[in-house]
């Protein structure tokens, strides 16, 4: 059991669209590209909604079957601890441990040296194959590193080691540390997957914090030529760390992307073509704002409801942005206010939204903001659900259409 070599996390919030995402993979697969998909929610998501694991997994089986999709699936506890991933263990069969906050903690001192120990032959200046700089280090680097990330991973031990006693069945771990301050260098990659090792974590997918902004459902802001740089590192250090500690043969990076992230998709295209490697991006597509999209093309009634929810996310702008503070860049003065926004057409709803950054009308505050507003159609109860239904044949062709030709065409043919 385990990933293909291209996975893709598709998140599904209302639980209506996965028949319209498997068809992306479906057409995908028509042209030669094997990709596994991952249903991902989190336990803030599940909160906020009101949803538990069972129903991502109920959803996800009903799309499966109607599809006929006969290939692995997985259903991912999005971002768990330890006090979270209880929730999830009979319904998810892929784990990403969120260990961000133990980073930086202190460790007992017989832990630290255990650990450089186990690094001993990497203690001094060494190379990675494909990395033309030799690697820098001695005992106080390693020891640095030790100190910054050793928490992290002993607590995902921890979380990896409760999971495998109350799960008996095979699962993918993935072991996320994005979510920390300072994006890590290839050098700490190569330590906190040596930290891995040493605690026997057996890692399908890792996610670092890259360098640059990796903001909610817009493209990436940063230096793309660094990007480019280190993406490549991170693929030769996992090569490197599966060769030298024994980690297994198919692990890869994960992406954790915020979605959208169309300038580097070239990038690690070419990367992963280059040195014939996989990858997991963990989130492909803003589903929910594509259902936004899609309901908003009716005009009449469904226009009317798209323009209810912003009115109410600008509103509430401060509550709704604050769970996401780090991985948002609005501008209140670029915000439109829902005066302005109830005058409009459907095309210009459509169009202020929909992430074509060629279209004239394209607004990213006004996406960032509706992205971070789902809370406004959980409310809505029935209102919103029922529109679902009532517009699917206007929402499914979106949420396809954008997994499809925004996302693994980029990514995976080009």
């Amino acid at each position: 059991m385990g990933l293909s070599k291209y996975s893709i996390g598709i998140g599904d919030r209302f639980g209506h669209q996965g028949k319209a995402q498997l068809d992306a993979l479906i057409t995908a697969g028509k042209q030669g590209i094997e990709i596994t998909p991952v249903w991902n929610k989190s336990y803030r998501e599940h909160k906020t909604i009101g949803s538990l694991p069972t129903d991502t997994r109920i959803t996800a089986d009903r799309a499966v079957q109607s599809m006929n999709w006969t290939k692995l699936y997985f259903i991912d506890a999005d971002h768990i601890s330890l006090k979270t991933v209880d929730g999830f263990l009979h319904f998810s069969d892929f784990f990403t441990m969120d260990v961000a906050d133990e980073i930086g903690k202190p460790v007992a001192a017989v832990k630290i040296r255990e650990f450089i120990q186990f690094c001993e032959r990497f203690t001094r200046p060494f190379k990675i194959t494909g990395i033309d700089e030799e690697i820098a280090v001695d005992h106080s680097v390693v020891g640095k590193r030790a100190n910054q990330y050793l928490a992290g991973v002993l607590e995902a031990k921890k979380i990896y080691q409760h999971i495998m006693a109350q799960r008996p069945t095979p699962f993918v771990l993935e072991l996320s540390i994005d979510e920390t301050e300072y994006p890590q260098l290839p050098i700490d990659l190569f330590f906190i997957l040596a930290a891995a090792a040493w605690c026997r974590l057996p890692l399908d997918t890792i996610a670092p914090k890259f360098t640059g902004r990796f903001n909610k459902g817009v493209d990436y802001v940063g230096d793309i030529e660094q990007f480019a740089r280190e993406f490549e590192k991170d693929v030769l250090v996992v090569k490197f760390a599966i060769q030298e500690f024994g980690l297994p043969s198919n692990l890869k990076l994960s992406v954790h992307s915020g979605s959208d992230k169309f300038s580097i998709y070239p990038i690690i295209r070419k990367v992963l073509k280059k040195y014939n490697v996989g990858v997991h991006l963990k989130t492909a597509g803003t589903t929910w704002l594509e259902e936004v999209i899609g309901i908003a093309s009716v005009g009449g009634d469904g226009l009317i409801l798209a323009k209810e929810i912003y009115s109410q996310a600008y509103h509430r702008k401060d509550e709704l942005m604050k769970p996401y503070a780090t991985v948002l860049d609005i501008d209140p003065d670029r915000l439109p206010v829902p005066g302005v926004v109830n005058a409009w057409k459907s095309d210009e709803f459509v169009n202020s939204l929909r992430h074509i950054q060629s279209e004239r009308l394209y607004n990213p505050d006004f996406r960032q903001l509706l992205h971070v507003g789902y809370k406004i159609a959980v409310e809505m109860g029935l209102d919103y659900q029922n529109a679902l239904v009532l517009y699917e044949e206007y929402v499914a062709p979106n949420v396809t259409e954008n997994i499809y030709s925004r996302h693994i065409v980029p990514l995976f043919i080009a």
